[in-house]
Parts: structure tokens; sequence; C-alpha cells
């Protein structure tokens, strides 16, 4: 046989077998769409991430996606939380990382974590061991599984803990675009960590913190004159008991506007005069929508897995993965 009809063969097969190994790709393709999806560990390890260093400058780094994944787990819930709760949770965050991909260009994540250096300097070596292992473990067990609401990345939020009732959010955004987040009785979250916060400004602190959102001739006019307890009124709650209208002398803002401002532990807040001032009472932690981390653990406590948890409070969306594709109703 010629060398001519070997190198032909040669090449055949070569071409064969590449076509052996991307058809699976190929048709994942054709029947998926190109949508960016990053899978497991294994299959993609690396994603560029952009952090603030100390010194205010922003640095692009390469972060292995299992540690990055379990990195903003640790930020956002304790490592001594159950395992089905951390599943729920890093379910999430996994969906708003792929949204934030999805939406983005140079496909530069933004999120901050909490790298593996600064772990083990928050942690002994023994915390670091266990805490680590259940936070990986998490991101692990639920591989590639994202929340989706009628083929679209659902919109993930969650917080600490609620006043006892999550919020719609039809109520929060004036808008029918999340009918999945809708308010949830939450009746554990009383008895949360941290649940009430006790706050006293004076009337000039309050003037000066909510300035970028005061009418500016009343602003300029209450510059002399200052304000005082009447000049404050809570005029709407939503049906969580969250502010959703209050007025700050002649200026109407949100509940959430006034939280942001004055830093405020949540916008299920009330008013009462303190000597000179104004003392806040404020129920809950975050802004009260999505899952509730405190009442996931207690779930999970009480033996609910991870999707039966997402399925409260992320009711009508489904768990889309690879490897399992569950509706939750």
């Amino acid at each position: 046989m010629s060398r001519y009809i070997i190198k032909q063969k040669l090449k055949s097969l070569f071409s064969f077998l590449i076509i052996l190994i991307l058809f699976p790709y190929i048709v994942s393709v054709f029947v998926n769409g190109t949508q960016t999806r990053l899978g497991s560990a294994e299959n993609a390890p690396y994603v560029t991430v952009k952090t603030e260093r100390d010194d205010g400058d922003e640095e692009v780094s390469e972060v292995k996606w299992t540690e990055y994944l379990a990195g903003i787990l640790a930020k956002e819930m304790p490592g001594d939380y159950e395992m089905e709760a951390l599943k729920a949770q890093v379910i999430l965050i996994r969906t708003s990382l792929y949204r934030e991909l999805e939406n983005s260009e140079d496909k530069v994540l933004g999120e901050g974590y909490i790298s593996l250096n600064e772990m083990e300097a928050m942690w002994n070596r023994e915390e670091f061991d266990r805490y680590y292992t259940k936070y990986t473990d998490a991101v692990e067990a639920t591989d590639d599984m994202v929340l989706f609401y009628k083929g679209t990345y659902a919109w993930t939020p969650f917080h600490q803990s609620s006043a006892g009732m999550t919020r719609s959010a039809e109520e929060v955004t004036g808008s029918g675009e999340y009918p999945y987040l809708k308010a949830k009785e939450c009746p554990l979250d009383k008895e949360a960590e941290d649940e009430m916060h006790i706050y006293t400004f004076s009337y000039e602190e309050i003037q000066k913190l909510c300035r970028d959102f005061l009418v500016a001739e009343e602003g300029e006019e209450k510059a002399e004159e200052g304000y005082s307890f009447s000049d404050l009124e809570i005029q709407e709650k939503d049906s969580a008991g969250y502010v959703s209208r209050m007025r700050i002398g002649q200026t109407t803002c949100t509940g959430d506007q006034f939280r942001d401002a004055l830093s405020l532990s949540s916008s299920s807040f009330s008013f009462s005069e303190s000597g000179d001032g104004l003392q806040i009472t404020a129920t809950g932690n975050g802004h009260g929508l999505g899952m509730s981390q405190w009442t996931a653990n207690e779930m999970a406590k009480e033996g609910n897995a991870c999707h039966e948890i997402l399925n409260f409070f992320f009711e009508g969306t489904t768990i889309n993965s690879e490897i399992q594709e569950t509706e939750l109703l």
C-alpha cells in the first residue's frame, strides 16, 4: 500500500475521531442553544472575577469555579447552617451568577467572595477544614442546578430574616415580572438572632443622610429650620409590614430609600420620639424579598430538602441542570 493511501486513511480516521468527540457538543448546542453554562468544576474550573483591593483599585483574576461559589456561600451563610439550607443557598447564588454572565459582554463576574486565604485567617485549622468542606460539598452536591422561570434564569433574592413574612415582588417593584416571589409567612423569623434593632438619630443626622433624595427647595429651607417629629410620617406599609411609602417634610420616599440612607437593618420599622431625636425600631434583617435564610435553615432542621425549601420561597420555578429537572409546584 502506498504512503499516499496510508496518509489519506489516517486523515479520514483523524477526521472521524474529531467528529465523534465533538458530536455531543454539536447536538447540545443544536438542542439547547449557545447559552452560557459553566457546568461542574471539573469541566469548567475557572471564572474571571473582578474584585476591589483594600487600596480601592480593582483587580481581575482567574478563580476556580468551585472555590468562587464556596467563597460566596461562606460570605452569605454561616457554616453551621444545615446542609439542605446551604444547598438551597448555593442554587440561588449559581442562578444569580449565570444571570449575570448571560447579560455580560466581557463575562467578568463582580460578586464579592471570601478567598481561601481569608477563610484560613478567619478560622482556626479545624474550623477551616470543617466549614470549607461543608461549603464545597454543598456546591458539588447541587452540581449545575439553577432556578428557571419560563425558560429564563429566575431572579433569586435572599435575606437573613424577614419581619415574619417575606415581601411580594409585585408590591415592591410595581411589576408582575416576578410572580414566583410572593408574600410567604415566616413566623420562625421572629425568633431569629438580632431580629429587632433600635436606632436613635438626631433630626440633623436624618436630614444629612437623606439629602440625596430630599426635594432641593425644601432642603434649603430646612437647612436653617431643621426637622422635628411631625416632619416624619409613615404613610403606607405593604402586606408583609414593610414601609412602602413615607414622608420627610414635603418629600415622599420609599421605606427602602430611608433604610438605605440610614443603614437600617430592614424597612419594616416604626418611629417614636426620643428626647431631641427620633427612635427607630426595625424588625428583620435585609430587604425581605425571596428566601429567608433563617426560615430556610429551620425548614432544613425539620427535614425539608433543598428543593422543598426553594419550592416554598420561589413557587412556580423549575430547578434545571444537565442531570436533573425538577418542577417546583
